[in-house]
C-alpha cells in the first residue's frame, strides 16, 4: 500500500496543562502538522482537557500523546480525572494485550504526564527536588544492547528541553527488567552535588514510550520562555547569568533541541503510523 493511500490517522493528544499558558501544545500541533505533509497522510488530532474538564479520549484513535503540565504528580491523587486517566492508560494497555487487535495503541508520555504514567507503573521513587530544573541540558543515553527506535538519529549526549521540580529516582533494575520496562536516558552528571542523576526517558512497553524532558520543545517557543522575566530569573539564581545566556546561544544551534525536536516524535509517530502489521495464520 503506498503512503498516499493510507487509512486516515486519528490522534488523541491529552492535554494536562490545567489552563495554564504553555508553548507544548503549540509544538505538538505543530510536529502533528508537519508529519503529516511530510508523508502524506490525512492525520487528525482531537485534544482533551484532562484536569481541567474531566476529558479523556476513548479507543476510536490510532496513538496518544500525552502533555506535560504544571503542578505537582500528585495532585490528581482522589481525583476524578486522575481516576479517568488510570482508566483510559488500563484500558489502552488491555487493547494492546488482545490477540485480535489488528492495529496496535502507541502512547507518548511528556515531562507530568512521565511522572504520572512512573507512578502508575511504579517505574522508581518520584520526588521533589531540591530546586527547580529549567533550561537546555544534555541527556545521557543508557548502554544498553537494545535499540530505541524512537531514539535513532540521536547523539550522546542530545540536548533537551528540561522544566520540572520533580523527578523520578531510584529504579529497582530487576524489577523492571523482569516487568520488561526500560530506562532509556538520565539526566546529565553533576559531579558537584551528592544527588541520584533523574531518569529521563522510560519505554514502559512496547507500546508505551515517555520522556521526562519535552521533545516537543522549539527553538522560537523555549527563546520566548527563556527570556521572560520569571524564568530568566530562575536560571540565572540556579544556574548563574553565564549558563542563561549560553541556553539562548544554543538555541540557534541545529544540533541542540531543535535536533531533538526534529527526531524524537516524529520517530514516535513513524513507528506508531507504519508500523507493520501483523499476520494472520
Amino acid at each position: 500500500m503506498s503512503l498516499a493511500k493510507r487509512k486516515p490517522v486519528k490522534v488523541a493528544v491529552l492535554d494536562l496543562y490545567n489552563g495554564v499558558a504553555n508553548q507544548g501544545m503549540r509544538c505538538i500541533r505543530e510536529i502533528l502538522n508537519l508529519f503529516g505533509e511530510e508523508h502524506h497522510i490525512d492525520l487528525s488530532w482531537d485534544e482533551f482537557d484532562v484536569r481541567g474538564k474531566n476529558e479523556i479520549p476513548d479507543l476510536s484513535y490510532d496513538m496518544f500523546i500525552s502533555s506535560g503540565g504544571p503542578g505537582s504528580p500528585f495532585d490528581g491523587e482522589g481525583q476524578l480525572w486522575e481516576e479517568q486517566y488510570f482508566n483510559w492508560l488500563q484500558q489502552v494497555l488491555d487493547w494492546n494485550q488482545k490477540e485480535e487487535a489488528e492495529h496496535k495503541k502507541h502512547v507518548f508520555f511528556i515531562c507530568h504526564s512521565f511522572q504520572i504514567a512512573c507512578r502508575y507503573f511504579n517505574v522508581g521513587t518520584v520526588s521533589k527536588r531540591k530546586s527547580t530544573a529549567f533550561g537546555v541540558f544534555p541527556v545521557h543515553l543508557m548502554q544498553t544492547q537494545v535499540t530505541e527506535p524512537v531514539f535513532d538519529g540521536l547523539k550522546d549526549p542530545f540536548y533537551a528541553v528540561d522544566s520540572r521540580d520533580y523527578q523520578v529516582i531510584q529504579p529497582d533494575i530487576k524489577d523492571l527488567t523482569q516487568r520488561g520496562i526500560r530506562l532509556l536516558c538520565i539526566e546529565k552528571d553533576r559531579p558537584h552535588v551528592p544527588y541520584e542523576r533523574a531518569i529521563m526517558a522510560v519505554r514502559f512497553n512496547e507500546y508505551m514510550i515517555g520522556t521526562q524532558f519535552h521533545p516537543e520543545a522549539d527553538a522560537p517557543g523555549m527563546s520566548m520562555y527563556l527570556q521572560t522575566d520569571e524564568k530568566k530569573k530562575t536560571v540565572i539564581d540556579n544556574h548563574g547569568f553565564d549558563k542563561w545566556q549560553s541556553m539562548i546561544e544554543h538555541l540557534g544551534d541545529p544540533d541542540k533541541i531543535m535536533w531533538t525536536y526534529a527526531h524524537i516524535l516524529p520517530n514516535f509517530l513513524f513507528r506508531a503510523v507504519f508500523a507493520p502489521v501483523p499476520e494472520t495464520v
